[in-house]
């Protein structure tokens, strides 16, 4: 029995561990995001003469936003002769039929638009991608995905870096159209605001590898053909073409001074999709270039350490689960064994992690608000509500980091898109790509639920109220997650 104990905390440990060397790494790139904002942002020349640039638009199936895209694109504050845009559209319902209509009018206007279909779907995104580049005559390459309406000026911007003809890639901010529809879509767009701020202006500013964000980007194209093209092997082809083309020496920019906006995943369901994708390939990317980043020999030991956790941070996930499950026997074990009460006393240094993230996330929001009061509200409402949801995603992106990790093939499921704002009178429930069924981990959540409820009975019995905060989070996150799958699922199944 002493030998499960040891065992148990030996992995609680190594779950604290992982979360507080990655807390390290946050809190160094608000160091060097700091710095880069006093600086403030970089004033570029403008160019010469502008080059020739193909805009491509990968679809499939997205018959409630295509429309509003293209209008957008076409938009553009950029010569029409200079200007290529190709639909890349593997649609297999009316999305198609809804591009043939509103390409039309602008064809008879005499833009440059390509409809591209494709016999199959094979590589998914990433195929698709591949097939516009054979047919591309840009020397750039913007890529939009459905639900994104860049502004006009978004080309005339994102172009100047190229002038050093090191720079391989621009990526821009996103920016939220509908980020205050409901609690869900600000907490997403409080974790994604932080990621577009802290970590990629962060990694950015010290010199490190960043990552082309699978939209709202820009590319040289012969950054993407010495990098060896866009390959379906993962299923975040944007970020392991990243860490290819990084490889190979070329320069990343990233310009949090322009924004593109775009829609956030309204229903939990879609969030799922979404995230399940993004950890699941951000593992398969590690399992792929993570060896080649850490035997290079022209990269920085900072580099390299930076490129671990940026490759690896949805190992976060896993540690969670790790430590959420394993805290309720961690409870027994230290109330039957005095003897260890020395390690829980040293444990308590992984306390930490908590200001540190808090750090991270408040050094994010501030930069939204005019005043420091109102930035400091929605920071004390948002952040806890955002940690206790993240936990609640925390089975579900773990069980995707694994799948990534032993290299088990899942296809590309794009996330539903809406066509929402802010307005919260906008219903989505008729959408017609959203799911219709309650997997098994929704009632495993659901159970994960309960079992943190039990333990802050265990916690009060014993008179142990070190884990309580982190109990009442995880019933919450876990509650919330599960709860929001049924209840939006039994909205979507009334109007069928």
């Amino acid at each position: 029995m002493r030998g499960l104990e040891i065992g148990l905390l030996v992995l609680y440990g190594l779950g604290l561990l992982f979360i507080l060397s990655y807390s390290v790494i946050q809190i160094y790139l608000v160091i060097k995001y700091n710095k880069r904002k006093k600086l403030g942002p970089k004033e570029w020349s403008p160019m010469h003469e502008l080059p020739k640039v193909t805009v491509q638009l990968p679809l499939y199936n997205e018959l409630y936003v295509v429309e509003r895209l293209i209008e957008s694109i076409l938009k553009f504050d950029y010569p029409k002769e200079l200007l290529e845009v190709q639909i890349l559209d593997d649609s297999t319902d009316e999305t198609t039929q809804i591009v043939v209509g509103s390409i039309a009018p602008y064809l008879a206007q005499g833009f440059q638009i390509e409809h591209i279909r494709r016999e199959d779907r094979s590589g998914f995104k990433a195929g698709a991608l591949a097939v516009g580049m054979q047919k591309a005559h840009g020397e750039f390459i913007a890529i939009f995905d459905a639900d994104f309406l860049p502004h006009p000026d978004f080309l005339q911007k994102m172009i100047l870096p190229f002038r050093d003809e090191k720079v391989g890639c621009v990526q821009s901010k996103w920016q939220h159209i509908n980020a205050d529809f409901s609690l869900l879509t600000k907490l997403q767009a409080f974790g994604l605001d932080a990621h577009f701020s802290v970590e990629q202006g962060g990694r950015n500013e010290a010199g490190h590898f960043i990552n082309f964000n699978g939209t709202a980007g820009v590319w040289r194209k012969t950054t993407i053909e010495d990098a060896g093209g866009w390959q379906s092997d993962t299923l975040t082809e944007d970020l392991d073409l990243s860490y290819r083309a990084q490889l190979k020496g070329w320069q990343f920019v990233y310009r949090e001074d322009v924004g593109a906006p775009a829609e956030l995943p309204a229903e939990m369901n879609a969030l799922k999709t979404q995230q399940f994708r993004w950890t699941k390939g951000a593992a398969e990317c590690a399992r792929k270039n993570l060896g080649k980043v850490l035997v290079a020999k022209n990269l920085s030991l900072g580099t390299k350490l930076n490129a671990i956790f940026h490759l690896m941070n949805s190992a976060v996930f896993i540690s969670i689960v790790l430590i959420s499950v394993l805290s309720v026997p961690i409870l027994f074990i230290k109330q039957a064994n005095e003897s260890y009460a020395w390690i829980f006393k040293v444990g308590s240094i992984f306390i930490l992690t908590l200001p540190i993230l808090g750090t991270f996330y408040w050094t994010s929001i501030i930069n939204q608000y005019a005043k420091k009061t109102i930035a400091f509200k929605h920071f004390m409402v948002l952040f806890p509500f955002f940690l206790s949801v993240s936990m609640g995603l925390s089975l579900h992106n773990a069980l995707a980091v694994i799948e990534g990790y032993i290299g088990k093939k899942t296809p590309f499921i794009r996330t539903p898109k809406f066509n929402l704002t802010n307005n919260k009178n906008q219903s989505w429930r008729a959408n017609v790509y959203l799911t219709r069924s309650i997997g098994l981990l929704t009632v495993i959540e659901l159970a994960l639920a309960i079992y943190f409820l039990a333990a802050i009975y265990v916690g009060f019995r014993f008179e142990d109220y070190g884990l309580l905060p982190f109990h009442l989070l995880l019933v919450f996150g876990f509650g919330f997650v599960s709860l929001k799958s049924i209840i939006h699922l039994f909205k979507i199944n009334q109007l069928a």
